[in-house]
């Protein structure tokens, strides 16, 4: 359950982030003072909410105990 906690947040954090930038990216076209400040928090916070319910729903999907849809490889040695 921890790794599962670990990935999900690892994931939000980065969608978050990624939003974020796209967001005041697009914004930031007329200058960076044109950026809408609640509307990047808005949109990146709504896209961190998705991020977390897809690793719910993920939860014990392939890798047991892991916010993943696919399985990790295994290292050989």
């Amino acid at each position: 359950m921890k790794k599962f906690f670990i990935d999900m947040s690892e994931r939000a954090i980065k969608t978050f982030a990624q939003t974020a930038v796209a967001t005041i990216t697009g914004s930031a076209v007329m200058g960076i003072e044109e950026v809408g400040w609640i509307h990047v928090l808005s949109v990146s916070g709504l896209a961190t909410i998705i991020s977390i319910l897809t690793s719910i729903a993920s939860y014990n999907f392939s890798e047991k105990g892991t916010a993943s849809l696919v399985n990790n490889p295994k290292e050989e040695g």
